[in-house]
């Protein structure tokens, strides 16, 4: 469905899920397209991005994080926008700007929170490698993990947004980089395309012996976005002083309650104190003040480069987002999630972009 100059489609929270979200959960409303007032500005939005972190504003989370998302109200997300009208100062009809208008055909913006993109040949990859799944690699790696040359990394999720980044950003730097993913296709992509040095597929049985095997040196930094079975396969095997970057826990976003089997709290407690290793949470949204610059400069050349691949799978259309949705957090998504908004052409999952 394309869309229309009068009317705004946007896709809101119409229930909040138990365990993975259904399309039953979403609802698409149509409202008239606003009208910007005096300093605002009406943005169209072209790309939309897909995050893991979108499950948890679906719920009533805790204090720190972010406000959830209200019932009835809009997705967020962050977006590629091109400024309809403006009555503002700094941006002008036809700016194309990275901004985070959520799940919707329009949004009015007071200009705070947009950047100008400029001329891309690619515009989506601002959302993506150049944007933050990019920047939280680059943060949670180098400042928090501060991986060494000669070190073993090991990344879970490693070829989606945040992990094929991480991954090949550690090759930079001289480290010895071991991949987990869902699947031989996966894994296939990480060695053969990512240039990583191995990929284990965690659907496969054995894993912690695999990874053992695969690590025979022990881990260095081990970069946690999943949880669940793959960190307890990590853990027995970090080093002393190792370190564990964690920017998310997509394995458990979904569950209802605690999972079944032994509290493993003890061993996590016991592991972090003699082997001193340092596990830090982190929001990208707390670095953006101080690193975003160094990040766009460093990430901008390793691409131009070639010394950085980045890799989409796109859905096309608003009224897909929702399913495109469910299908990342299955793992079913090779690369950055994003949809085309304002143009319903398809594309195949995992097509590398023109940069």
């Amino acid at each position: 469905m394309t869309q229309s100059t009068s009317v705004n489609r946007r896709v809101v929270l119409a229930a909040r899920p138990h365990g993975l979200p259904r399309l039953t959960d979403f609802r698409i409303e149509e409202l008239p397209v606003p009208a910007p007032q005096d300093g605002q500005i009406l943005l169209r939005t072209e790309w939309l991005s897909l995050d893991p972190y979108m499950r948890n504003l679906m719920e009533e989370v805790g204090p720190g994080y972010a406000e959830p998302v209200a019932l009835g109200a809009p997705m967020v997300g962050g977006t590629v926008s091109r400024v309809i009208a403006s009555r503002h100062a700094r941006f002008h009809e036809g700016d194309l700007v990275l901004a985070n208008a959520g799940w919707q055909d329009y949004a009015l913006s007071s200009g705070e929170d947009l950047l100008a993109l400029g001329d891309m040949a690619q515009p989506s990859l601002a959302l993506g490698g150049l944007g933050m799944t990019g920047f939280t690699a680059y943060v949670g790696l180098l400042d928090i993990g501060q991986v060494q040359a000669g070190e073993t990394v090991v990344v879970a999720a490693v070829t989606g947004a945040v992990g094929a980044v991480v991954g090949q950003i550690a090759k930079l730097k001289g480290a010895r980089v071991v991949g987990i993913a869902g699947g031989a296709d996966k894994c296939r992509h990480a060695v053969e395309v990512l240039g990583f040095d191995a990929c284990l597929d965690h659907r496969e049985p054995l894993l912690a012996e695999r990874l053992a095997a695969a690590c025979p040196t022990g881990i260095d930094v081990y970069f946690e976005s999943v949880g669940g079975a793959v960190f307890e396969a990590v853990l027995p095997l970090l080093r002393l002083g190792a370190r564990v970057p964690v920017c998310g826990f997509i394995a458990h976003y979904n569950e209802d309650a605690l999972p079944p089997g032994p509290n493993r709290l003890p061993q996590l407690m016991a592991s972090l104190l003699q082997r001193r290793i340092r596990m830090q949470g982190f929001i990208i949204l707390d670095h953006y003040a101080t690193r975003f610059e160094a990040f766009r400069r460093d990430m901008a050349e390793w691409v131009a480069s070639g010394r950085v691949q980045l890799h989409e799978a796109r859905a096309a259309g608003l009224e897909n987002a929702p399913q495109a949705f469910i299908d990342m957090l299955q793992g079913r998504n090779l690369g950055k999630q994003v949809v085309s908004v304002a143009d319903s052409q398809a594309f195949e999952p995992g097509e590398r972009p023109s940069l």
